[in-house]
């Protein structure tokens, strides 16, 4: 496969030229892009505490403030990547960039929690252009299988680094200054991308073809409704009438969406790849390492911020041993796939990750550091085998021609696991810290009324900045670390099953024409 074959006829050659002439500079920018939509995430939980007490949001609000760049990034980036395809996917990835930076600067400047969630939802349109064109870009100016390997495993692990340093600047900024200042990373961060990528990236167009209308809005609509009844069944219950409305609009848009997908000519997603027994298990393998690595990066924020009463700069130094250990190991595994093709590293990793899982849900609120890294350093190590290498293995599962396709498709799976990861995780923890509260107050010798008071309080999350009475702390902690628990446990059982699917199904060499 030919550079020229990625672009129009008529521009083949300069094309060839420009991409050859900045790979490093392409592979940096791309990287830097994938960078700036984790960052959003960890940086936007590590401020979440504040912002809530700032702005006063009630607790059926304050989900929405992480979730609404969730959603968005979740529900538009496949149709992102039909967007590039027909647009150009460096001018969309360009247009993410200033989506993401104008997301920054509505939130920076928001004075009430509306334009906060707003700022969010400006943000995650960035987020869904970038993700999936930046990785298209890399498959076009990275054309030799092993090598692009390599590259995407670079992009992805790009990803760790930007949710390890999201607390640790979180933590810098809010000693010194207030909420607002945490965005000002993603507004120079963004400014930094779009100067190396003018600098040094081609466009790359595979085609002007017909853009397919009805599949980009169907599929949007699918992803939207199956999100939004994930993210508010964790605040209503997953069986209420908007929830379960919600379902259903999801199920009947997805059933229409396959069937139009089936008859077009130029279909946004060939839904015909699913029959590829390992593209589907990618793309479930896919879908997991992102639910398990962004959902226990968030449960162990909160562990430490709300269980341990750590200040967000003390946890994101903690969570850097995480990340740190993902980074390198996703680095690595570009070139270990080489000689050990794919399932290998998903297999080991997500048995790997399930043991770090388990054994950190054998903890609890009193467990020191020292006797937690190494487990932090496992799981971030297992999590650097799956995510890299899974986004790699979705474009070896199909030919050359269908990358485009299959980067849409992976974004989507993670997006959508990532989703999974943060509201399922998250609805376990508050349903189980609720559950486990009572008995947790009465082993303290807490009395009633503060009883009633305490579990009232919870209800309403309004105990994040008040000093407490030490049994009430301690009961508190242990209920917190009871709901981090179960999501751990969770977290390993999914982890072990997935394994087994990616022994089993996924095709171990790249796709050969």
């Amino acid at each position: 496969m030919t550079t020229s074959s990625t672009v129009p006829s008529g521009t083949a050659v300069s094309t060839r030229a420009a991409v050859r002439g900045s790979r490093p500079v392409t592979l940096i920018a791309m990287c830097l892009g994938a960078m700036i939509t984790f960052l959003q995430i960890t940086a936007t939980v590590s401020a979440l505490t504040t912002i809530q007490a700032d702005l006063e949001v009630d607790p059926t609000t304050v989900i929405w403030i992480p979730s609404a760049y969730t959603l968005v990034v979740a529900s538009l980036v496949l149709s992102a990547a039909t967007l590039g395809n027909r647009y150009g996917r460096r001018r969309m990835f360009g247009v993410g960039i200033l989506a993401m930076i104008a997301g920054g600067v509505a939130v920076a400047s928001a004075p009430t929690v509306a334009w906060v969630i707003v700022g969010q939802l400006v943000a995650g349109l960035g987020g869904a252009l970038i993700l999936p064109n930046s990785l298209a870009i890399l498959g076009a100016t990275f054309t030799d299988p092993h090598r692009r390997t390599e590259v995407i495993t670079a992009w992805s692990a790009a990803s760790g680094i930007g949710l390890a340093i999201g607390p640790l600047i979180a933590g810098a900024l809010l000693r010194q200054h207030s909420w607002h200042s945490v965005y000002v990373s993603t507004i120079v961060l963004g400014v930094v991308t779009l100067v190396v990528t003018a600098i040094g990236v081609a466009e790359s167009r595979p085609s002007a073809g017909r853009l397919d209308l009805p599949g980009l809005l169907l599929g949007t609509v699918a992803i939207a409704a199956a999100v939004y009844a994930m993210i508010q069944g964790g605040r209503d219950g997953y069986t209420s009438g908007v929830v379960s409305t919600a379902w259903i609009v999801s199920a009947v848009a997805l059933v229409a969406f396959v069937l139009i997908e089936l008859r077009t000519s130029a279909p946004m997603l060939d839904v015909r790849l699913f029959r590829s027994a390992s593209f589907s298990a990618v793309m479930v393998v896919a879908a997991v390492s992102l639910f398990g690595f962004t959902g226990v990066a968030i449960l162990l924020v909160l562990f430490h911020e709300r269980a341990q009463a750590l200040s967000p700069l003390d946890t994101g130094w903690r969570m850097l041993v995480l990340f740190g250990a993902y980074v390198l190991v996703a680095f690595a595994a570009g070139r270990a796939i080489r000689r050990t093709g794919f399932k290998a590293p998903l297999t080991l990793g997500l048995v790997l990750g399930a043991v770090a899982a388990f054994g950190l849900a054998a903890q609890g609120p009193t467990t020191t550091f020292d006797h937690r890294w190494a487990l932090f350093v496992l799981f971030g190590a297992a999590s650097g085998l799956v995510v890299a290498p899974a986004t790699a293995a979705a474009l070896a599962s199909v030919a050359p021609a269908q990358a485009g396709m299959a980067s849409g498709a992976v974004n989507a799976s993670r997006q959508v696991g990532s989703v999974l990861g943060s509201s399922l995780l998250g609805t376990l923890l508050t349903t189980t810290m609720a559950a486990d509260l009572p008995d947790r107050l009465a082993a303290h010798l807490v009395g009633e009324p503060t009883r009633s008071a305490v579990r009232a309080a919870v209800a309403a999350g309004a105990t994040g900045d008040q000093p407490l009475p030490e049994p009430v702390r301690s009961a508190l902690a242990e209920a917190m670390t009871s709901g981090v628990q179960a999501g751990l446990r969770v977290t390993g059982i999914v982890f072990l099953v997935t394994a087994v699917l990616a022994l089993t199904l996924i095709r171990n060499r790249p796709h050969q024409r």
